[in-house]
């Protein structure tokens, strides 16, 4: 004997997953469509970089838009039920609200887990390699003159190659209060997956008398680790404003924690891919409940209009409220765990008091 679901699971499922496909593929081309048509004098490369562009967008926009089109296949799928009457006859076989919901609820929370996974790889940087054929850098990666704090040490590099993971002309400065106590220049470094090789480098230090600087003492190091954790995607997305995936925004998190640096953006960017979707799955559960079950003396204008514009005006305030943590106007914690946190409060609150409704 096979083990498969219910018949009307495979039949709320099928319409739920045939819409949500629809829904998501259609906006998404629309996305990048727009934006190519937008972007066309600016793209002066050949046939195969402009369709490159094309296929980035379309990247960009499916991992944008997922939220809103599981919710809006929801709304098209529940009322196409509720007027053909079938949602009625679900419930005169004796079919619950809550026994009903959860095919929707399965396939939604697939999905988020889909794009979730899909944002731990380089899908995340989509945009980013659009960014570059839009500004003709079809090679040009490096990032140049960075500073930055690391533990208790300054830090210079002359320019950064993500792509072939190297740092050229590395200088560190370690400072205790006024006084420098060494310096380290490398000509190169090359990042080995955990900490960078400063290659040939050249260590001077500070030899102080009675608080004077008296003399300095050289020292030659074929190689020396340092920058450990700072990977080449981490140093280019802190000083060129560059996207990070799921894996490169938690440790980066994690190193601008244990530097005492500001981690606002890069907690707002974690939480935009993780936490602020989770709001399509709470949308799915209180218009599953909210939308009528029957036809009968129904105004579909009406019921889809507010349906769509509770949709899209929590995405929007959603939205704005990301863009106020990641420019640190207030805590990211505040921008975007705490709407979703009291939008799932009211999800279980509707999903508790609803079942006994009637309509």
């Amino acid at each position: 004997m096979t083990l498969q679901p219910p018949l009307y699971f495979r039949y709320l499922s099928w319409h739920y997953t045939k819409n949500l496909i629809a829904i998501l593929f259609g906006l998404s081309f629309a996305f990048a469509a727009i934006d190519y048509f937008q972007h066309i004098p600016q793209l002066d490369v050949s046939g195969s970089y402009k369709v490159l562009y094309l296929y980035y967008m379309w990247q960009e926009a499916l991992g944008m838009l997922y939220p809103l089109a599981i919710v809006l296949a929801l709304i098209m799928t529940k009322l196409m039920l509720v007027k053909q009457n079938t949602m009625t006859i679900l419930h005169a076989f004796g079919f619950s609200k809550r026994r009903l919901i959860i095919p929707f609820l399965i396939i939604a929370t697939l999905t988020y887990g889909i794009f979730v996974g899909l944002h731990t790889t380089s899908f995340s940087y989509a945009k980013d390699k659009a960014a570059m054929l839009l500004k003709k850098q079809l090679s040009a990666y490096n990032v140049n003159d960075l500073f930055f704090k690391y533990n208790d040490t300054f830090v210079y590099i002359q320019k950064l190659d993500p792509v072939h993971k190297r740092l050229e002309n590395v200088t560190i400065f370690k400072v205790k209060g006024n006084r420098v106590l060494y310096t380290l220049h490398a000509p190169y470094a090359l990042f080995n997956g955990k900490a960078w090789e400063a290659r040939q480098a050249t260590i001077k230090v500070h030899v102080y008398k009675a608080g004077r600087l008296v003399r300095y003492r050289v020292e030659h190091k074929d190689t020396i680790m340092t920058l450990s954790g700072y990977k080449p995607k981490i140093i280019e997305s802190l000083y060129e404003g560059k996207a990070l995936n799921i894996v490169d925004a938690y440790n980066t998190w994690k190193l601008l924690k244990k530097q005492h640096l500001n981690s606002d953006k890069i907690r707002a960017a974690l939480y935009e891919k993780t936490v602020m979707p989770l709001f399509a799955i709470a949308l799915v559960i209180i218009l599953f409940f909210k939308l009528p079950f029957h036809a009968r003396m129904m105004r579909f204008g009406l019921v889809i209009a507010a349906a769509l514009g509770v949709t899209f005006i929590s995405w929007g305030v959603l939205f704005g409220l990301y863009q106020m943590g990641a420019n640190g106007v207030i805590a990211p914690e505040a921008a975007a765990v705490l709407p979703i946190v009291l939008l799932w409060i009211y999800a279980f609150y509707v999903f508790a008091r609803d079942e006994r409704k009637l309509d």
